[in-house]
């Protein structure tokens, strides 16, 4: 039995969408571990005297700077990763919404096909 049109484009648009929400998961995990490493990094530097030497890495180079602007390029950095972690969620949440949506009414479409005309 042929599926009809519109349930394949259904069923696309389901695909579609899983894959969308594991792009969006892969996304969160590296945004949370980005966000776990500069916070431990942060709480690493408040545990070092002001006047110690303090290094970043910019590209394969170590650089060395100040504390207070290691400090506050760790404080930008996690407010950013934050804002993107929200924007992430509202994502996660809409693609989860719909796949919902488009579920039922697969699963509705499917059910009315098989019933016997």
């Amino acid at each position: 039995m042929e599926m009809p049109e519109n349930i394949q484009e259904q069923l696309n648009q389901f695909q579609q969408a899983q894959q969308q929400a594991q792009s969006i998961a892969m996304q969160k995990q590296n945004l949370t571990i980005q966000l776990n490493e500069s916070k431990k990094a942060l709480d690493e530097l408040s545990k070092i005297e002001d006047d110690q030497d303090v290094f970043k890495t910019a590209g394969p180079l170590l650089i060395k700077t100040t504390k207070a602007d290691s400090e506050a390029d760790l404080k930008d950095s996690i407010e950013m990763l934050e804002i993107r972690e929200k924007t992430i969620n509202k994502q996660e949440k809409r693609i989860n919404d719909k796949l919902e949506e488009l579920q039922t009414s697969l699963q509705s479409a499917m059910t009315q096909l098989q019933q016997p005309q």
